[in-house]
């Protein structure tokens, strides 16, 4: 499916069954929920969170400032040697790549300042910022389109935040799950347990296709009449309690 319709029908039905469990729908849940239905999709350069977290205008930026990171690299992280020259070259050789490498490029680097400043802060942050590296170098609908990341994202987003509740870690791992089962209708399909070959794959839709899009606004559809079935009844039901609470 295309990104858009990926963010759409995950967030929608992801808020949707979270509120159907009776955690509350929280802010951050909400914005989980968005990232985790795109999430999955980091491998590919082009795709919508990719292309929204890193930008052309931004990435030209970038590499117009590489050779001042790569020196706050040398001389200021802290890493020892021969840390900080990998890191600096890295940021040298980025420079000249094109946008789609660049973006990857720039994807590790982020990976690799959360392990390193981020691990003071919070043990999880080693292994966000290695997540972020092993999903943005995958090759695409590979180890990112399995059960594996998908339990590995769960896992951290509940060691970051299971100590306030399950809406944060229960919204992104059903984002995350939608994402997987919209992909797997389509004819490539996923395979969820390598190096397992079998594969799940409806083969419904072909992505970019007339009939490709026409399940999508299906999908969409009907996430939106599943969406305002479960919070328009959750408002009716909290404008009761208030009418009778003001009518007492």
């Amino acid at each position: 499916m295309m990104g858009k319709a990926h963010f759409i029908i995950g967030t929608g039905v992801s808020l949707s069954l979270l509120a159907l469990t009776g955690a509350p729908v929280t802010v951050g849940a909400v914005a989980i929920a968005a990232v985790s239905s795109m999430l999955p999709d980091i491998d590919h350069p082009n795709s919508l969170l990719v292309t929204r977290a890193l930008p052309t205008k931004l990435l030209r930026v970038l590499q117009s400032a590489m050779l001042l990171i790569a020196a706050a690299l040398l001389f200021y992280a802290p890493v020892e040697q021969p840390w900080n020259s990998v890191l600096a070259a890295v940021a040298v050789v980025a420079m000249f790549l094109p946008e789609q490498a660049l973006r990857k490029g720039a994807f590790v680097l982020i990976g690799l300042a959360v392990i390193v400043f981020g691990e003071r802060y919070a043990p999880w942050n080693r292994m966000g910022g290695i997540l972020l590296i092993v999903f943005s170098l995958a090759p695409h609908r590979g180890i990112t389109h399995t059960f594996y990341a998908l339990a590995a994202w769960m896992l951290l987003l509940y060691g970051l935040t299971g100590a306030h509740g399950p809406s944060i870690w229960l919204a992104g791992g059903l984002g995350y799950a939608v994402h997987l089962a919209c992909d797997s209708v389509t004819k490539n399909g996923i395979r969820p347990l390598p190096p397992l070959k079998a594969k799940i794959r409806f083969a419904l839709m072909t992505t970019g296709k007339k009939s490709g899009k026409r399940v999508e606004r299906i999908g969409i559809w009907i996430t939106i009449i599943l969406f305002a079935g479960v919070f328009g009844i959750r408002l009716i039901e909290y404008g009761a309690r208030l009418y009778l609470r003001l009518t007492s």
